[in-house]
């Protein structure tokens, strides 16, 4: 299988080259993107490729099931990169229907580890079981949750100090909610944004 993996790289890797000669040299030169990504580890879900840019335009960070969790230093390493080094302007939290990581936090089985992780999903869970109750169906329920997944972790992205702080030396950052679809392959914007001077004003 690796033998495969580095065969299908190479065929890659002439492919962009026969297209576009100095598609690799301009990659090497400066990593500048536009767009911070927190999305989730899920395959079927890579940011560059679902959002239509090259792999110079977003810098990306991701885990199960996109969460943000205050105290994970993982995402608050790469956002403070993101902001601090690369200054990027766009910062987009985005979830997608059907995933897995929702579907674990809502079952009552064990998943290890990942138990722990998806917690927060859980508590959402609980705290809008009113509103996730109107759905009509599991699937309906739990793409609903996914939802409200990305909304709070915008929220718990812009409340972070390391944003609070970029904001306050009068930084020019917007915080997005995305979530895509699987089945149509398109983004859908959750209308939670955020941005210098309008925090909480993004609230659903």
């Amino acid at each position: 299988m690796l033998n495969d993996l580095l065969s299908r790289n190479r065929d890659w890797s002439h492919l962009r080259q026969r297209q576009e000669p100095d598609y690799f040299t301009r990659l090497a030169a400066l990593q500048a993107p536009e767009f911070f990504w927190i999305g989730c580890s899920d395959s079927r879900v890579p940011a560059n490729v679902v959002a239509g840019l090259d792999p110079g335009e977003v810098f990306v960070h991701r885990n199960v099931a996109n969460v943000i969790h205050s105290a994970d230093m993982n995402f608050l390493s790469s956002l403070e990169f993101a902001v601090d080094t690369l200054h990027v302007r766009e910062i987009i939290v985005c979830g997608h229907y059907g995933c897995g990581g929702v579907r674990a936090a809502t079952e009552d089985l064990p998943h290890g580890l990942a138990d722990h992780w998806l917690e927060p999903i859980r508590r959402l869970a609980r705290s809008y079981a009113v509103d996730l109750g109107r759905e009509s169906d599991a699937e309906g329920r739990r793409d609903r949750l996914a939802e409200l997944n990305v909304v709070e972790g915008v929220r718990r992205v812009c409340e972070t100090p390391i944003l609070q702080r970029a904001w306050e030396r009068g930084a020019d950052i917007r915080v997005h909610g995305l979530i895509y679809g699987l089945k149509d392959g398109l983004l859908r914007d959750l209308d939670c944004s955020m941005g210098p001077g309008h925090f909480g004003a993004g609230e659903r």
